[in-house]
């Protein structure tokens, strides 16, 4: 596929918009032009409002998902768990623990900005420690899943080689939470945000929800230094691709619902300066979203398969338990699915897409340049989410149903 070169976008010293040589300094100064401040004001007031989950017309859709056992790997996720907790501090333990049903799980961001007061920081924390931390996530997804995880970690060190500002931008530029005490049946679960980077597990007798997940990279691909070869996103780009060009004119023209990923012809608003087209980006949990483009019904065979594969993508980050139980999920309401596309279907064009269903949301968006100065989106930076629509964005659905369950009438004080 065509990809282009992203050195000629790298910023001069005048153009630069690193604002300080720590992530602290540059939160500060970053924090007192108008774009920025209106735009945490703005999280902030939707972070407060009670959380009720991603929908087509603003009411979750009941009886979609159920409390059963499916294969995490719970025993070793509890084990490094409590490694990383009897590791810590006090101090440390009181930023990074809170309860599995604290509001502090919606506050997480995709910027590189440090707007937070809780959690583990954990450029801030020693070496051990943050081995440690990554030893919970590694325990808990698939290789594939981690891999991509420290991929976007490594490709920030990268961008910040690039921009010579490693302070702001590098490998440990995250935050690392615990929710709940580690259990193999109880629920609890841990949460990793940072710069382009936010994943939130949540584990429950043997089952898992791996949503709200943002990866995304600018520059998704190191040609040099210590991770020279790493590329992400080559295959959500190139499936979403074939998957469009298998379609027939007819069908095609129905997924399109807009020519311009810049947003010309679509309703005002539509595209936002920070998230782009995407929908479902930070914050965002409770956002209506009608569905849009083709319906997965009115496809072939084949190109509902290509479309499942596309989706399994997504979805591989997972280990194979819960892996094997969403993708069952999905093909279980694969009538009902929606796909949509904005943009161009050419190999050097850019594009944003969507699979949207009553148990997945999904989206992939090439962005212009934040730290390089390309103002058109290029396809060496890219966003993607994933998310669990109807109430079940960080296991929430689950976890009242369980207290529903165990502590009648507790659940909804828990789950906020």
């Amino acid at each position: 596929m065509a990809q282009l070169d992203y050195r000629p976008y790298i910023p001069g010293p005048d153009e630069t918009r690193i604002a300080g040589a720590t992530a602290e300094a540059h939160t500060a100064a970053r924090l007192e032009s108008p774009r920025p401040r209106k735009l945490f004001e703005e999280w902030a007031a939707l972070a407060d409002r009670p959380f009720a989950g991603i929908t087509t017309d603003g009411a979750a859709r009941d009886g979609l998902f159920a409390l059963k056992p499916e294969g995490a790997p719970v025993e070793a996720m509890a084990a490094a768990a409590w490694q990383l907790l009897d590791a810590l501090t006090p101090a440390e333990r009181a930023r990074m623990l809170h309860p599995v049903g604290s509001p502090l799980w919606r506050r997480w961001q995709n910027t590189e900005m440090v707007a937070e007061d809780h959690g583990l920081r954990l450029e801030r924390a020693a070496a051990p420690v943050r081995e440690l931390a990554m030893a919970v996530v590694h325990a808990s997804l698939s290789e594939a899943g981690y891999a991509a995880g420290v991929g976007v970690m490594r490709l920030n060190a990268f961008l910040g080689e690039v921009l010579g500002a490693p302070g702001v931008l590098n490998e440990w530029s995250y935050t690392f939470c615990l929710f709940g005490e580690p259990s193999t049946a109880e629920p609890w679960g841990w949460q990793l945000f940072g710069h382009h980077l936010s994943l939130n597990c949540l584990t429950l007798d043997g089952q898992m929800v791996l949503t709200p997940c943002f990866l995304g990279a600018e520059i998704t691909y190191a040609d040099s230094g210590p991770h020279a070869g790493l590329r992400l996103f080559r295959d959500h780009e190139r499936r979403g691709l074939e998957l469009m060009n298998a379609l027939p004119p007819a069908l095609r023209d129905k997924a399109v619902v807009g020519r311009s990923i810049l947003g010309d012809g679509l309703p005002e608003g539509r595209r936002h300066f920070a998230d782009h087209m995407h929908l479902g980006g930070a914050h965002r949990d409770n956002r209506i979203v009608p569905y849009e483009g083709l319906e997965a019904g009115l496809m072939s065979v084949r190109q509902q398969r290509m479309l499942t594969d596309l989706a399994g993508e997504y979805l591989a980050a997972l280990p194979d338990g819960p892996r094997q139980a969403r993708l069952e999920d999905f093909e279980r309401h694969l009538a009902e699915t929606h796909f949509c596309w904005i943009g161009g279907a050419g190999e050097a064009d850019t594009f944003y897409y969507r699979i949207q269903s009553p148990v997945a949301f999904i989206e992939f968006d090439m962005h212009s340049g934040v730290f390089l100065s390309n103002r058109a989106p290029a396809k060496f930076h890219v966003h993607t989410i994933v998310r669990t629509p109807n109430g079940n964005d960080y296991g929430i659905d689950l976890l009242r149903q369980h207290y529903r369950r165990s502590h009648v009438g507790g659940a909804d004080r828990q789950c906020r």
